[in-house]
């Protein structure tokens, strides 16, 4: 297990590598970088002292100056290997446009992406295992087609259209729930009691939203996959012996129908973390990390794209690699090698 640790995780050098050079080759290429944005502002407040008139131009040594002042005046090559030094002390670098560190941004997002990651995923899994598990016993039935049919309109409804009607619904017009936020202005003076209900409270409709439409895959990958267990040969056998139904489904189908779905936890996980909150940190004023990340896009704010971007790359590897490992406490007959 040793050596095929180390042999993943020295896979997953080249593939940092690899992102980080394409992400960063791109970056060279897009237009209105952040000097181009400072140039601009300043030519712009030249013009507007000058009474509309237009403002003198910026001469060369101030331009020099702002160029130093992002690291523009150094060759890529050169900016490169100096980010991957950083990156290898884990130094994320600096974001050019809040004057903070990388890392002391996505610590102070971090909970919000947490909170909506950890109940989408934990919430989905809770319901689709369950309901994949009672589609197989039931297959065929009415049961089956009916929740098919409930499951398919919910996975073919965006989580933004979604959360734009559970918004304008029970935001606007019923007014249950807040419209912003992950809490309450006044929730620094409420009690702890108070402070986890208004908690549950805000996260409600973003939760509800994201939700709905995640556990579509993981229901249908249950289903078939026990459909597939219950077919075969050991289980008939199980059955003929005189065992309980409900022991035959739990202790010997559901351990060998759970590796495909052990297969999708990282993809689930990490996107339930990142990828997925993005519209729905917006749509509901959630300042995440998806929203940080959309943002600095927006304003060319370089070392936050890639600092998080290197962040997100090394959390799914790693996530994957504990996926891989978990293989064997569900199955022992997967070999390392």
């Amino acid at each position: 297990m040793v050596a095929y640790i180390a042999r993943r995780v020295l896979l997953m050098l080249p593939t940092l590598f690899g992102v980080l050079l394409l992400n960063f080759a791109i970056i060279q290429f897009v237009p209105g970088g952040p000097a181009e944005q400072l140039l601009a502002q300043l030519t712009d407040k030249e013009a507007r002292a000058a009474g509309g008139a237009g403002g003198r131009a910026l001469d060369q040594q101030q331009i020099a100056e702002i160029k130093a002042l992002y690291g523009f005046d150094k060759p890529a090559s050169e900016r490169f290997v100096q980010m991957l030094g950083q990156y290898a002390r884990f130094d994320l670098g600096k974001s050019f446009m809040q004057n903070k560190s990388v890392s002391a941004l996505i610590v102070e997002k971090l909970p919000v992406s947490v909170s909506l990651g950890l109940w989408t995923f934990f919430i989905s899994y809770l319901i689709a295992v369950p309901l994949g598990v009672a589609k197989a016993v039931r297959a065929g039935s009415r049961f089956d087609f009916v929740t098919t049919l409930i499951v398919l309109v919910g996975y073919a409804i965006p989580g933004f259209v979604l959360g734009v009607a559970l918004l304008v619904i029970f935001g606007g017009q019923l007014q249950w729930f807040p419209l912003r936020g992950l809490t309450s202005a006044n929730w620094e003076q409420l009690s702890w009691g108070a402070r986890i209900v208004d908690y549950l409270w805000h996260i409600a409709l973003p939760v509800t939203a994201m939700v709905l439409g995640s556990f579509a895959v993981t229901a249908m990958l249950t289903k078939n996959s026990f459909l597939e267990e219950i077919r075969k040969q050991y289980v008939l056998t199980a059955r003929a012996k005189g065992l309980d139904e409900r022991r035959v489904l739990w202790k010997h189908v559901f351990r060998n129908a759970l590796i495909p779905i052990i297969t999708g936890f990282p993809a689930a996980f990490v996107g339930a973390f990142f990828a997925g909150s993005l519209l729905i940190e917006t749509l509901f004023s959630l300042d995440g990390l998806g929203l940080l990340s959309y943002e600095s896009v927006i304003r060319r704010d370089y070392p936050v794209v890639l600092g998080t971007l290197y962040l997100f790359t090394l959390i799914g590897l790693v996530t994957k690699l504990l996926s891989d490992l978990s293989y064997v406490l569900v199955d022992p007959r997967v070999k390392f090698d």
